[in-house]
């Protein structure tokens, strides 16, 4: 059986924490260093927060009831300099629907600076609590707290949703809670935190496909049911013309990616995976790229799906995680700070292999997880190598876990903890096959 003290495991607890520290002070420092300055320009020269800008002038044109305006990119940068000086000559692409401006308008009653504080504590928070309470039902890494306190705080993804400013905490938050709700069979309520996820509506494309096959129509309907509600809260506000106008964006957002994504090499999903390999002087490069995209993102919701189908084979952690990376994988726009999601799954699947027999299998996951965490720090080298190295990753970690679930169940001998699975149609399962073993071992 392997364990943390297993000398066939490929990394030790003690590296693991090293690790992290180092990687946590470089990090930190670095940013600490680079936002060091006087004014709300960094040492780069970038305004502090960066697209928390775009949030911030969104509550300001909440607060004046412009709705005509949330899709106006010159008439936000106007808005923007008159609050925020030093925002003079940006734009953003505005793709949020109308009621994420209701949302963040308490904050445009501060100035730019203070919200910009509280909006870091908020997002560093959520960050902290989610990785806490996944932390928490994993039995096997109760004795790893500080290392996972450290690997957590090291989280590249984390450290760029708080030098960006972004809003991928909520929706890391979302996905935290719905997995304690499919564990504890409140299909219904998952639904529902699943439609909130509207306000970044790439995200829950492949859960929506997963649930969808599944037959898991609660879910689909509770989804349905708050997406719904959200956007309606943004038409009773502004009326129905914003709500078509941001319809409208989303149908051609693809004439606009290049504003959407000026940093390709900042971006982790399959799309964007196959734009950037394939050769510029390809005949029809985008239409292949799209092709390839299609074709990979089937084969891995196909995957996914299959994961959940094995589910007396397949643990909820293991079946959720894949469904996790099958969301990045997917996702039609997915920057790097939108790897938080990915948090809860690094955290079940480590607790997971920890009590498993040392397979060929296992022993890959492993290797894997610790890439797929590590990767997105060297993105920028893609600008010259033209391979996101972490998409392939991830895309290897979901067909490891597939090859689990064809493997069979584990031991059966291993003492099993009360988590229990969630289930209702095609997901309904015994309790006992979501359990997850739990490792006694000396630390």
């Amino acid at each position: 059986m392997m364990t943390g003290n297993n000398p066939g495991w490929w990394l030790t607890t003690r590296r693991l924490r090293a690790h992290g520290t180092i990687l946590a002070l470089c990090l930190w420092f670095l940013y600490a260093w680079t936002l060091a300055t006087p004014g709300l320009r960094d040492r780069n020269g970038n305004l502090k927060g960066g697209d928390f800008l775009h949030l911030y002038t969104l509550g300001l044109l909440a607060i004046a009831h412009r709705g005509a305006d949330l899709y106006n990119m010159n008439s936000q940068a106007v808005l923007a300099a008159q609050g925020v000086p030093e925002a003079k000559g940006i734009h953003y692409l505005p793709l949020y629907p109308p009621q994420v401006s209701i949302f963040v308008a308490p904050l445009a009653y501060l100035s730019y600076g203070w919200a910009l504080v509280l909006w870091w504590v908020s997002s560093a928070g959520a960050y902290g609590i989610c990785c806490y309470s996944v932390w928490l039902a994993c039995p096997n890494l109760r004795a790893q707290g500080k290392t996972l306190f450290l690997l957590a705080l090291a989280f590249p993804a984390f450290f760029h949703l708080i030098a960006w400013g972004q809003t991928s905490a909520a929706a890391l938050a979302c996905f935290t809670l719905i997995f304690f709700l499919l564990r504890d069979r409140r299909e219904l309520l998952a639904g529902l935190i699943l439609g909130c996820l509207i306000f970044k509506p790439q995200l829950g494309l492949a859960a929506a496909i997963v649930f969808s096959f599944m037959g898991a129509w609660k879910i689909v309907a509770g989804a349905l049911l708050s997406a719904a509600a959200q956007l309606s809260v943004g038409i009773l506000y502004y009326g129905i013309d914003p709500f078509r106008r941001w319809l409208r964006i989303l149908w051609n957002v693809r004439t606009v990616l290049p504003l959407l994504e000026p940093k390709p090499y900042q971006t982790h999903s399959l799309r964007t995976f196959w734009a950037m390999l394939a050769p510029v002087f390809l005949p029809w490069r985008s239409g292949v790229s799209l092709v390839l995209y299609v074709m990979s993102a089937a084969f891995v919701l196909g995957l996914t799906i299959a994961c959940w189908k094995r589910s007396p084979a397949v643990p909820l952690p293991l079946r959720y995680s894949a469904l996790l990376f099958a969301t990045v994988l997917v996702s039609p726009h997915l920057t790097v700070y939108d790897l938080v999601i990915l948090a809860p799954a690094f955290i079940l699947l480590a607790d997971w292999i920890k009590c498993q027999p040392l397979t060929a299998s296992t022993r890959g996951l492993g290797t894997l997880l610790y890439l797929g965490y590590a990767l997105p720090l060297i993105g920028p080298f893609t600008r010259f190598t033209h391979v996101q190295l972490s998409v392939i990753a991830m895309a290897a970690t979901v067909v490891f876990l597939w090859q689990i679930g064809r493997e069979g169940a584990p031991p059966a001998d291993l003492a099993l903890s009360q988590m229990a699975g969630a289930g209702t149609g095609n997901l309904e399962i015994s309790p006992q096959s979501n359990a997850i073993p739990i490792c006694r071992t000396k630390m």
